[in-house]
């Protein structure tokens, strides 16, 4: 279980994944080793995962969409392992409703986009029925979960919940 010196770090490099040890450590009263040895073994153990991030855009992938899919006569689970290999595939959820699972993909261009609907994902055995949805328009895109990001002076702001603990 991760605890509030945890939470705090994770809160700075979601802001800036390369933020120094030593700033982190200055904020929060630690030592840069303390935050090295809590970042290594979150890392270690799964928790925490620093990456690099870049807008789709920029590496030739202008074509996204989330793509609704209904199963039937294998076991979602077995489908969403097929669906997860890929390449095409960022995200992918089960969902309760009128879809069993939910595809975020990316692609080059449109005809990209057809290939894989028609030629990959609907050729996973047990896709029934897929429904696309077309991104036109992206108004947000952000890794950043759980706590607020620092302010503009590096020093981290209450998150939503710890103002609703006051």
């Amino acid at each position: 279980m991760l605890d509030e010196t945890d939470r705090e770090i994770i809160g700075f490099l979601q802001y800036d994944g390369r933020m120094p040890y030593t700033k982190i450590a200055s904020e929060l009263g630690l030592t840069e080793g303390g935050v090295r040895h809590r970042v290594k073994k979150m890392t270690d153990e799964g928790i925490l995962q620093i990456v690099g991030i870049v807008q789709p855009r920029h590496i030739g992938l202008e074509e996204a969409s989330m793509i609704g899919v209904t199963v039937e006569g294998k076991p979602i689970d077995d489908v969403a392992d097929e669906i997860a290999k890929l390449p095409e595939v960022t995200y992918l959820f089960q969902a309760a409703g009128e879809f069993d699972l939910f595809v975020e993909v990316y692609c080059q261009d449109r005809q990209h986009f057809v290939n894989f609907l028609n030629n990959k994902l609907q050729q996973v055995p047990g896709v029934r029925k897929t429904q696309s949805f077309l991104i036109l328009k992206m108004y947000k895109l952000s890794y950043r979960w759980g706590d607020a990001p620092p302010n503009e002076n590096g020093v981290k702001r209450p998150s939503f919940l710890e103002t609703q603990r006051r």
